[in-house]
């Protein structure tokens, strides 16, 4: 073996000790030299020896890692001068046992890859090249057989190539995954001449001659491995090796740079002016924790796995030794370091590999250059490579306003900015200071870049990722980078807010339509686009802070509007916006909206037309760019018939016509419609199915509904039960409807029957006729938040049916089923129970907010049946891990629930309820 190299996490010796495995080895080996020596005997004593002096080894390294816990690159070159002394020591073995004759001895062992970069987490591959002279000879075959033995023997899990010297070459001039691998060859042991070889006409022969068509390859790998990944380099769960911003990123940048500059290691980019010093800092810090980063996730998981799920941010942010504070949990901390540092990567990245494609790309035919359309640049701007950079730095710096018009000129000219203009304005952020920042003519340009360009997207994430926009509005630097810890937030929060303001930009160009009637329509009518944009670019502003973000938020948007050129009344409006951006998702999600004093009490909070206008727009966004599959019919079914009922409520408030005049028609309305869907009924019949409903039932479901309830209604007998399955497309879900005689607990066996075939229920109503019958209405969804197929339906009879028979008892299927997934675990929520009884004019509205699980409103309804509560309604609404349940209920005689006693007593069981479901569910 070698000398040991520097920054090692522990000891060599510690790691590795040489000189007494060369001793141990020796011995096991020395009955070889007798006639009588049993070869296997002997194999399994080296693999008894290697194996305890890697495990040895392992554990020296992961003892001081735990102790170092930010050292990663100590710990996999630790891991590398191991995993040498392991081969090198099994190469030694296989040579012993398997003999070369002289003459045909001249073979090498080279580490490629990252072995051969001398970089391995606990899980690596040992990625080996045995590179020959000549052809591969039968007692070299063997030879090398041996070797792959002994190494798979000891558990290693090995990458293995035999090639001469010309095979070596013919295959990496065709294929630029195996010319990386020879880019970092390192060699092990053998003949030192052959490597030697190899490693200067690979150079020679390709390297020098194929740098355009390297660099190229290179870049389309990158972009296929990101969108492999999501393409985004802010989703939660992100994969610390091949997602934007991670550990491939690096290598690819580090691959490139040699590769095109010529150097054998990293730090000669620097002395060749690919990198300046503080760069080549930032990506060493970044390096190092995101290797750190890794190697806590094999030693946890003793895996080789990269995707930093959420039950590992959990363990990881630990072993690193984050903690929670201010409002914010360890892991949040640790993953917003984390992606501080993709961010950095990934812009440094980009300078760099747009600098050298710039550089080493063919030029565009002449046809091309006289025909194209070039944008033109105003002063002190120049294009350069078609992309906008600065024609002199000194005059540009002169003015720090340049530090903004630029991201305009850019939108203008429709130009992407040059890695040139990227490193000047991050090395000079500075300029953007107080005097800047209350600079009337510098809060009009970033006014302007919102509204003036179209998108703003582009022009909003490049400034944030070079600072600038946390430079300009430091209150906004505590969300870049900002993860939320759960899994409905699909990006970070600074990602999530420039998402919202893409969709409102898009809204507003007439793309969305067709699936956004509403907020397409409101924008066309006309709103305050300066208040629109501003409350959206503000209103998670307050997340990462003590307190509720939503006010937190709103006393940061008050001084920071009027400072971007806001009127008073602008103002309040964008503060409004801000502390109530969550009003009109909550009320449409957790509420009852056929409910009259929802809408009523919404209206009273919302007050104008123009508010609700703002807010109505202002959801769709947030709701759209939490991430994808978050926006469904489901929730546009929700809102768009908030919207309606709210404004026209607002129109009656401005006629001043009483509520409860302007809703008196519909009930009689409801019951003419029924009457005209039931063609062939008799009168008697019609007037027999009218005259059995209250009045909740006419007003709270809608026509069709009425007409499948008729029907499953007419000609029921008392001992029976009717169901009715279909798909409803408008709201994303299959509905279930039911008609049976009612009694005590039946909303509870609805919904045990439901979740046992697997379905969430998203929405229900029931009502009892005066007859005493149950109508019920279910809307579901299956596990992917999908309707159910249709091919599914007839099984998802079945398995209700047998349910209210008897034949399947819910309770206890659920000890089996009602589990949490072990990625899902880490999650907690804390548990709310809420009694209201000023949101309906009829029923106490008891809110359960807690964690979410396939049990969880079986075992709620069950508890609530088992204390004599009827349930008329119950609104489901899930937010990845958190669930909201809100269930509109009566006691015994119809009353509400009035006595504090009572509320207490009932909130008392339905904890120990979600207590005893979580406790099975995590056992």
């Amino acid at each position: 073996m070698t000398v040991p190299p520097d920054g090692l996490i522990c000891p060599a010796s510690a790691i590795w000790d040489a000189p007494r495995m060369e001793a141990r080895l020796a011995e096991a080996l020395a009955p070889l030299a007798q006639p009588e020596a049993d070869p296997k005997a002997v194999r399994r004593e080296v693999v008894r020896l290697l194996s305890e002096a890697r495990k040895e080894g392992m554990a020296a390294i992961r003892a001081a890692f735990e102790a170092r816990p930010s050292s990663g690159r100590e710990t996999t070159r630790s891991i590398a001068w191991l995993t040498d002394g392991v081969v090198t020591s099994a190469c030694a073995a296989a040579r012993a046992l398997d003999p070369l004759s002289p003459g045909e001895e001249r073979l090498a062992l080279l580490a490629v890859g990252g072995y051969g970069r001398g970089e391995m987490a606990p899980q690596s591959d040992v990625d080996l090249m045995v590179l020959l002279p000549g052809a591969l000879t039968p007692a070299k075959k063997t030879l090398v057989e041996g070797l792959l033995y002994l190494l798979w023997d000891l558990k290693l899990k090995v990458g293995h190539a035999t090639r001469s010297i010309k095979e070596a070459l013919a295959l990496a001039s065709e294929d630029t995954t195996i010319r990386t691998s020879l880019l970092e060859m390192r060699h092990l042991t053998g003949d030192e001449s052959l490597t030697a070889s190899l490693r200067e006409r690979f150079w020679r022969e390709l390297v020098r001659v194929t740098g355009p068509d390297y660099l190229q390859a290179k870049l389309e790998e990158r972009a296929q491995r990101h969108a492999r990944q999501g393409g985004q380099r802010y989703v939660v769960e992100p994969n610390v090796k091949e997602g934007k911003g991670g550990l491939r990123d690096l290598h690819s940048l580090f691959w490139i740079g040699k590769y095109v500059n010529g150097v054998e290691t990293t730090d000669e980019l620097v002395t060749r002016g690919v990198f300046t010093p503080e760069e080549f800092a930032t990506f060493r810090r970044a390096e190092d924790f995101l290797w750190a980063v890794r190697c806590h996730m094999h030693f946890l998981t003793g895996r080789p796995v990269d995707q930093l799920t959420f039950d590992l941010q959990v363990e990881v942010a630990t072993r690193m030794g984050y903690e929670g504070g201010d409002g914010r949990r360890a892991v949040e901390r640790f993953m917003q370091d984390y992606f501080r540092h993709a961010t950095q990567v990934g812009e440094l990245t980009r300078i760099f590999l747009v600098s050298l494609e710039a550089g080493h790309l063919k030029p565009e035919p002449m046809l091309m250059r006289l025909f194209a359309r070039r944008p033109k640049a105003r002063v002190p701007y120049a294009i350069k490579q078609n992309r906008l950079t600065v024609a002199d730095d000194r005059t540009f710096l002169a003015d720090p306003l340049n530090l903004l018009r630029i991201f305009e000129e850019a939108l203008r000219t429709g130009t992407l900015l040059h890695p040139d203009a990227m490193r000047l304005l991050a090395a000079n952020l500075h300029l953007i200071d107080d005097r800047l920042r209350a600079d009337p003519r510098a809060n009009a340009i970033f006014l302007d870049l919102l509204l003036r360009h179209g998108n703003p997207e582009r022009a909003l994430r490049r400034m944030n990722e070079l600072g600038v926009l946390a430079a300009f509005i430091p209150e906004f630097e505590p969300v870049v980078a900002l993860m939320q810890f759960n899994m409905y937030h699909h990006f970070t929060v600074d990602e999530h807010t420039i998402q919202c303001i893409s969709h409102l930009a898009r809204i507003e160009k007439g793309e969305l339509v067709e699936e956004l009637p509403v907020a397409s329509g409101i924008l066309t009518a006309g709103v305050n686009r300066r208040v629109l944009y501003v409350a959206l670019l503000l209103h998670d502003i307050g997340k990462g802070r003590p307190g509720d973000h939503s006010v937190v938020g709103a006393e940061i948007a008050g001084p920071l509007a009027r400072r971007l050129g806001l009127g008073a009344g602008e103002t309040d409006t964008v503060v409004w916006l801000v502390r109530n951006h969550l009003l009109m998702s909550d009320v449409a999600q957790k509420r009852d909206i056929a409910e009259p004093r929802t809408v009523r009490d919404f209206v009273a909070r919302v007050g104008t037309k123009e508010r609700l206008d703002l807010l109505t727009v202002l959801t769709v966004c947030d709701i759209r760019g939490v991430g994808p599959g978050t926006w469904n019919n489901w929730k546009a079914m929700l809102l768009r018939a908030l919207y309606t009922a709210a404004d026209a409520a607002v129109l009656a408030q401005q006629a001043q016509v009483p509520a409860e005049v302007a809703r008196s028609p519909r009930e009689e309305e409801a019951r003419r419609a029924l009457a005209s869907a039931l063609p062939g009924w008799t009168r008697a019949e019609v007037e027999a199915e009218l005259g059995r409903h209250y009045g909740p039932y006419w007003l709270g479901l809608p026509t069709e509904l009425h007409a499948v309830f008729a029907h499953l209604l007419h000609g029921i007998g008392t001992d029976a039960f009717h169901i009715d399955i279909k798909p409803d497309e408008g709201r994303d879900a299959t509905r279930v409807a039911f008609a049976m005689t009612d009694h005590p607990g039946l909303f509870s066996r609805l919904t045990g029957a439901l979740a046992l075939v697997g379905a969430n229920i998203r929405d229900a109503r029931t009502y009892t006729s005066k007859d005493g019958y149950a109508t019920a209405a279910f809307w579901i969804q299956d596990g992917e938040g999908k309707p159910f197929e249709e091919a599914r339906l007839p099984r998802l009879r079945q398995m209700i049916e047998r349910t209210l028979k008897g034949e399947v008892v819910a309770r206890e299927a659920f000890k089996t089923r009602d589990k949490l997934k072990k990625r899902e675990a880490a999650f907690e929520v804390p548990t709310s129970i809420a009694f209201d009884n000023t949101g309906s004019d009829i029923y106490t509205i008891i809110e359960v907010d807690t964690r979410d699980r396939p049990g969880l409103l079986y075992d709620l309804t069950r508890t609530l049946a088992a204390n004599n509560v009827y349930i008329a309604s119950a609104v489901i609404a899930t937010y990845g891990e958190q669930a909201v349940d809100t269930f509109y209920v009566k006691d015994m005689f119809g009353l509400k629930f009035h006595a504090e006693g009572r509320q207490r007593a009932l909130e008392r069981k339905l904890r120990e309820a979600i207590e005893q479901g979580a406790a099975r569910a995590r056992a």
